[in-house]
């Protein structure tokens, strides 16, 4: 099956957690807590607000540390953060601007290549690459299953995400743009899942 992870916004919100849980309990296979500038006890207050049981589908950007002490199930690698932490034996995946890159990380749970598509939530953000570079990107074995689409996503586009030969996908403008209630979440969880990719 394609992996279907959801980015949180940079900015918190109140509703987040519940937010949160209720895409890790409609199919949504991870959620990765994004909060650039976040402060510890900013990053603690969320993760405590969640459900134990849906540590292990939780990936962190920053304060990564806390990834240990908490059990959560994945760290995101960037420049703010180039290191696994010490004792962390879960996922770790990391951002990638170029096919060139995807290589240089043989170690990577999976890694993230953007942009696939013009983006939602950065307006003037284009794609960067095109269908045909993604494709013999795909045929030299350089995007496989590990490399999961980002940038632009939604769900119509997520059999070309397969075509492309991407091994899964990640939303963040698609879920938070727009009317993000109990209901809607929901609604987008049914929508990613109805394009899942087996």
């Amino acid at each position: 099956m394609m992996r279907l992870i959801v980015i949180t916004d940079a900015a918190f919100d109140a509703r987040e957690p519940e937010s949160i849980r209720l895409l890790l309990e409609e199919g949504i296979d991870r959620v990765h807590l994004r909060k650039p500038g976040a402060t510890e006890p900013e990053m603690r207050r969320l993760i405590e607000a969640l459900p134990p049981a849906l540590f292990p589908r939780l990936s962190l950007h920053d304060r990564l540390p806390l990834a240990v002490e908490y059990g959560l199930g994945g760290v995101h690698l960037n420049a703010r953060n180039p290191e696994v932490p010490a004792g962390f034996r879960g996922a770790a995946s990391r951002s990638c601007h170029a096919t060139d890159e995807l290589a240089a990380h043989p170690d990577a749970t999976y890694l993230f290549l953007s942009p696939v598509f013009d983006s939602i939530s950065k307006k003037g953000y284009r794609a960067g690459y095109t269908p045909q570079e993604l494709r013999e990107a795909a045929a030299a074995g350089v995007i496989g299953p590990r490399t999961v689409a980002l940038g632009g996503l939604r769900p119509e586009l997520l059999p070309r995400v397969r075509d492309y030969g991407f091994g899964g996908a990640a939303f963040l403008g698609y879920v938070w743009q727009g009317d993000t209630s109990a209901a809607a979440l929901k609604r987008k969880a049914a929508e990613l899942r109805r394009f899942e990719i087996p």
